[in-house]
């Protein structure tokens, strides 16, 4: 092999010989050009001029043109799509506002020679395809999302919820259709056909936006969350064969005339079901590994769906129902599915629906909407969707035996419409059916409908308070029981925040109780894998607390703001005490964004970012910071922030009093000492408050008196790098700690393990009724 070196000299000579080849061949060229009396035309235009020409042509190409389009799409659309995460509404509902801000209500308004360039008459033909393709992989994925199997365990409860709140909104838009028929009715399109479409219109829930709903606000393994599911899934079901017979109908006229197509369409559904559908679950038995599931495969699934798309829009009902119903027939084992929706899912909704929804705002003008009747008019269109979807879920869930709460709350859930809407709206609009002000009017219903969700549920909630929540609560203060939640970040972190737990918290109280969380970022994580995600996520943990002999439960939620979440379940439920893993930066440029001067110029520190990125250092100065500090200063409970170093256990302990309240400390080492018979603890005096304080002296005395030549009090009064290497924890409060890393950087970056506490009033000491009953344990501590 060449050294390095000689292999440039290589490559070398190997450019040279080529250059002078290529000059030979083309001074000898041109030579021939003469010889065969052959010109080029020359333009006039300077070289500068001729670069600016042909880039403007180069723009104008449709290729560059759908480019920068989707180009905008997305940012626009993400944006949108943050804003609303950030707000706790479905990222749908931004992203439809997103095509509603790109179309003629808003950047054809304020800028329309932008819009006229971006948006062309003539390319919008291509933005339509790609936007259609988009459609048909996604419904193809939420057909996927439905498991028949699952759907028959649940029909028996949710099959009347289900129907109740298709029929009573179906009914509602008929009549609202009757009475609005003569100032808004089609040119090209007679009554039967409009009533059926502002029928269906009313109709429809959004399974997918509700599922992730229900997801994100934990109800996934309750009963409110079982029969909102099945409830949405079998409505999403018949509504789209419901919506086949429509457009059948719509499309010859009447009800006689499409016989022949609903015909054919019921014979098209029998072979999916019962041909195909044990066809493909044979060999999705085969290839639910994902070594297995090769191009070849994965492309003959894509056929099928391509062929049964084909077919539904040969049929005359559209190709989205053929890709619904390749999504429902593929193999129900969860494996196979998650592999094909990791390879579908991603591309359709990251990149694709956006195109759908700009689409549709282009068509949505909400100029159309000029006088004050026709805002009122919406309002009524807005009000009959809620009347007839809330009423025609809840009622009927109320007279099934369902309480109030549930009741409403499903009602709220299956009023969620969404993408789904906008759907079946294009296809009217598309067919002639649906006017464009009647088309805007419906889709800002669907905008509301959609967003006013989360917030009915909250206040719901605060109609109906769980009173469970308060029982529990003084169940726990008579038992003495101290609740601590573990949150992980990183699953395989879990094990050692239980051992800490166990070392640090176990014999605050009676008994001590954890709670596990994981929480999956993003609630566009997909529903069919929660279960799945659930059961990885704590197999070490259960495995660590049958060691630990830890009586531990478990939740696992997705959400778009994590610390949020998580500190919207310590405060809700009572919890003592929030044990989480510290997030450390690991990179030399942490240091560097420390200096005021780079931390002025965020250039600066992505340049040393990727200049140090091979030399990993330990900076303590990020340790607390943004996520985690939000835990300390939003939570009502006590903090703890462990920082794995190589944790191995708890041996020698360091204790670490800065400052006049660093007191409580003591009480954690005591903790330590009693739980741990091999344990020793060292305490340093930063600002020889022993002697000087009393809780800090008193504390420091009980410990010596009861665990003798295991408690030794440091003489140093500062910490250093060989100091702090030998021990295996290290305790310290949040306030000194964040004292320390302001005065001395260098000095704890060799920290061993690290649990940082910011102390918060207990429960225990606060003025609530504790039933007399109530008994601590001799031993235990009476504060924490």
């Amino acid at each position: 092999m060449l050294n390095k070196n000689k292999s440039w000299w290589y490559f070398a000579l190997i450019l040279g010989i080529f250059g002078v080849v290529a000059y030979f061949l083309i001074r000898h060229g041109n030579a021939i050009d003469v010889a065969l009396h052959r010109s080029v035309a020359k333009g006039t235009e300077g070289t500068l001029e001729l670069f600016k020409n042909l880039t403007l042509h180069n723009l104008m190409e449709p290729a560059a043109m759908i480019l920068l389009q989707i180009i905008a799409i997305l940012i626009v659309s993400r944006i949108f799509s943050a804003v609303f995460a950030k707000i706790q509404q479905p990222t749908v509902i931004g992203e439809i506002l997103a095509g509603i801000v790109l179309g003629p209500s808003l950047l054809g308004m304020i800028f329309p020679e932008a819009y006229a360039f971006l948006f062309s008459p003539e390319s919008l033909d291509n933005l339509y395809i790609i936007s259609q393709i988009g459609l048909v992989l996604f419904m193809f994925a939420v057909g996927m999302d439905l498991n028949m199997s699952e759907l028959k365990d649940k029909i028996r409860n949710t099959f009347i919820i289900s129907q109740s709140s298709i029929v009573i909104p179906f009914m509602f838009g008929m009549i609202l259709a009757f009475v609005i028929y003569k100032d808004f009715s089609p040119s090209n399109s007679n009554f039967t056909s409009f009533a059926l479409f502002i029928g269906i219109s009313m109709s429809i829930t959004a399974f997918p936006v509700l599922a992730r709903i229900v997801q994100e606000k934990g109800l996934s393994k309750t009963h409110l969350g079982t029969i909102s599911i099945g409830s949405a899934a079998i409505n999403d079901v018949t509504a789209w064969i419901l919506l086949v017979a429509v457009i059948a109908i719509a499309q010859t006229g009447s009800f006689a005339s499409s016989v022949y197509t609903l015909i054919f369409t019921a014979i098209y559904i029998v072979v999916m079901l019962f041909v195909v559908r044990p066809f493909l679950k044979q060999i999705g038995a085969i290839y639910q590994k994902e070594e297995l599931m090769n191009k070849s495969i994965f492309g003959f699934f894509i056929l099928i769906l391509i062929i049964s798309a084909y077919t539904t829009q040969l049929l005359g009902i559209h190709a989205l129902f053929g890709a619904f119903m390749a999504g429902l027939i593929m193999p129900p084992m969860p494996r196979f599915r998650k592999l094909m929706v990791d390879k579908i899912e991603d591309l359709s909704v990251s990149l694709l629906l956006p195109l759908f929804f700009v689409y549709t705002g282009l068509k949505t003008e909400i100029g159309l909407l000029n006088t004050p009747s026709l805002w009122l008019m919406c309002l009524v269109f807005i009000v009959v969707a809620v009347a007839g979807k809330l009423g025609g879920s809840a009622i009927p869930a109320r007279a099934i035996g369902e309480s109030w709460k549930d009741s409403l709350s499903l009602g709220v859930l299956m009023n969620t419409r969404g993408l789904m809407e906008l759907i079946v709206l294009n296809i009217g609009l598309e067919m002639g059916i649906l006017p464009p002000v009647v088309f805007v009017m419906l889709v800002i219903m669907a905008l509301v409908t959609t967003f006013m969700t989360t917030p009915f549920l909250a206040l719901i909630e605060k109609l109906f308070p769980d009173k469970t929540v308060e029982k529990e609560l003084l169940r726990q203060q008579s038992e003495g029981i101290f609740k601590t939640l573990i949150a992980l970040g990183n699953p395989e972190g879990g094990k050692n925040l239980l051992r800490v737990a166990k070392k640090v918290l176990d014999g605050v109280k009676n008994s001590l109780e954890v709670e596990v969380l994981h929480i999956t970022a993003g609630t566009d994580t997909n529903p069919i894998y929660s279960e799945q995600f659930s059961t990885e996520s704590f197999v070490d943990v259960l495995a660590e607390a049958k060691t630990l002999q830890i009586p531990v439960t478990t939740d696992y939620k997705v959400a778009d703001i994590i610390e949020a979440e998580i500190v919207k379940k310590v405060n809700t439920e009572n919890f003592d005490f929030l044990l989480v893993g510290g997030g450390v930066s690991t990179t030399q440029s942490a240091i560097l964004r420390e200096s005021s001067k780079f931390y002025k110029f965020g250039w600066l520190s992505r340049i040393a970012n990727k200049l140090t990125r091979d030399n990993a250092l330990f900076y303590p100065g990020t340790l607390i910071r943004d996520k985690t500090r939000f835990f300390i200063e939003h939570s009502n409970c006590s903090v703890g922030v462990f920082v794995n170093r190589d944790f191995k256990g708890i041996s020698n302990i360091l204790v670490v009093i800065e400052k006049e309240t660093d007191d409580f400390l003591l009480r954690y080492a005591r903790r330590i000492l009693r739980n741990n018979a091999e344990t020793t603890v060292q305490i340093i005096d930063l600002e020889k408050m022993n002697g000087k304080v009393h809780s800090i002296t008193d504390g420091i005395n009980k410990l010596i008196t009861q665990y003798g030549s295991r408690v030794k009090v440091a003489r140093l009064t500062r910490l250093h790098s060989g100091y702090l290497e030998k021990f295996s924890l290290m305790l310290i409060s949040y306030d000194s700690w964040e004292y320390l890393v302001s005065q001395n950087i260098q000095t704890l970056k060799d920290i061993p393990s690290t649990l940082v506490i910011n102390k918060k009033e207990s429960r225990f000491n606060q003025n609530i009724h504790i039933p007399e009953t109530a008994v601590i344990e001799p031993g235990k501590d009476t504060e924490l």
